[in-house]
């Protein structure tokens, strides 16, 4: 039986590092990321339902133009809106608009993921699931001396004080380009991932996130120079 896969879209208005981020012109683009990224979900064939999830009155009036199909555009409300809004209520607000099928949920700040990386992820876990992974989520391996609260976290210095990082033990960091599981999986842990989530990695570039000013002018340097394509 096939099951239904749906893109979960967050986007939030108010974006207190970025103005405007979600929306303002990137590259050639008028609307930004969330022309970017809507056009990436359109052309992912598994994807049968992309939901957009905003408070933002632009992205709604955007959102509203276009004539993708397989768009549902939900106008959230306020109180799900804030800076103070935790993922774990963002969790239960994903399921309740998404009860029944496998949750897709990616974010327009990762503009490098296109439609063919979409394709691999929504294979490779289709692939895991067989294999005993009940989800997924994409991280990017660090190879770095890291530290917390005084001491190494990913080496020991009493072997070797400054080890090579090529040989270092990577830390996975979640990059949050993805977050893949069945809406049973939301129901049982109030999660966006289970008890045993594949860690699909990702490169740096690929996965950079659009968190800060510097990463947005770094996005649009990368397409520039033509380091990446959208």
């Amino acid at each position: 039986m096939t099951v239904k896969i749906t893109a979960f879209l967050p986007c939030r208005a108010g974006s207190e590092r970025v103005p405007h981020k979600n929306i303002k012109p990137f590259c050639n683009y008028n609307f930004g990321l969330i022309e970017i990224k809507l056009k990436q979900l359109d052309k992912v064939e598994e994807i049968d339902e992309i939901v957009l999830s905003t408070n933002d009155f632009d992205i709604l009036e955007y959102a509203n133009t276009l004539k993708i199909e397989k768009l549902r555009v939900h106008k959230r409300n306020e109180q799900l809106s804030s800076s103070q809004t935790s993922t774990d209520q963002l969790v239960k607000h994903a399921l309740h608009l998404i009860p029944q099928g496998d949750i897709l949920w990616t974010h327009v700040t990762s503009p490098f993921v296109t439609n063919k990386h979409y394709d691999e992820i929504i294979s490779c876990y289709k692939n895991k699931k067989r294999d005993g992974y009940d989800s997924l989520m994409t991280v990017t391996e660090i190879y770095s001396f890291l530290w917390q609260e005084g001491t190494p976290l990913n080496y020991d210095r009493s072997l070797e004080k400054w080890p090579r990082t090529q040989t270092i033990k990577p830390i996975n960091e979640v990059n949050s380009a993805v977050f893949l599981a069945s809406s049973e999986v939301y129901k049982k842990n109030n999660d966006r991932i289970g008890s045993n989530p594949y860690l699909y990695k990702l490169n740096k570039i690929i996965s950079h996130d659009i968190d800060w000013p510097e990463d947005f002018v770094i996005a649009e340097c990368m397409v520039e120079k033509g380091i990446v394509s959208l």
